[in-house]
């Protein structure tokens, strides 16, 4: 097992977000003074020192007081349920896929940490997971689009809007990296807003 030390003295809280690179959630708390490391099977976009490639399993258990984790949803997501029955035949290669994905996603939720928040689109009712707490758009924190995300939290108060801005269709903002095409498209749609980052930081912190 790894294990990152730290002196715990001299930061308030040890944050860990879980299959992160981007590092805007863990930047967010850094910048408040906190001990947050990102963590993901890959590097940190930005290159810092303060994240951990590998797997979150590695580190789970290594005295964190705050998890964000952001499980892999590619088989969990209602929005691919319909891949499932694809002419009315379940798909076994993928519900195994998802059920594998509940399992990474429930041993998250049930990690020995006291604060948890992991967030996910709106699961498929198929994998039966956990009812989540609130959902949140960006649009609430500064950004003008839509991409309604559920979260699940424990020993967390809901996550309070910052900035409620008009919603415009993305495909209508001239280079949102929301909606930027190409092969990171993909990447680019997992990142988390800079605005719900900076609530999480600023609320939960």
């Amino acid at each position: 097992m790894t294990t990152i030390v730290t002196n715990k003295e001299e930061l308030p809280m040890r944050v860990l977000v879980a299959c992160e690179y981007s590092g805007k959630v863990r930047e967010a708390f850094r910048a408040l003074g906190h001990d947050a490391w990102s963590c993901d099977l890959l590097p940190a976009d930005d290159g810092s020192e303060f994240h951990y490639q590998g797997s979150v399993l590695d580190i789970l258990e290594d005295g964190w007081d705050l998890m964000i984790g952001h499980p892999p949803c590619t088989y969990l997501s209602n929005a691919g349920a319909r891949h499932l029955y694809p002419k009315g035949v379940l798909n076994q290669d993928r519900l195994a896929l998802g059920m594998d994905a509940k399992e990474f996603f429930m041993t998250l939720y049930n990690a020995p940490i006291d604060k948890i928040c992991l967030e996910n689109p709106i699961p498929s009712k198929v994998y039966g997971l956990p009812q989540y707490t609130q959902t949140v758009q960006p649009y609430e924190f500064g950004h003008p689009t839509s991409k309604k995300t559920c979260l699940w939290l424990k020993n967390l108060e809901p996550l309070q809007p910052t900035n409620i801005v008009d919603k415009v269709e993305s495909t209508k903002i001239p280079g949102n990296w929301f909606n930027k095409g190409g092969k990171d498209r993909w990447k680019k749609r997992s990142e988390t807003f800079q605005g719900i980052a900076d609530a999480m930081a600023q609320q939960w912190g």
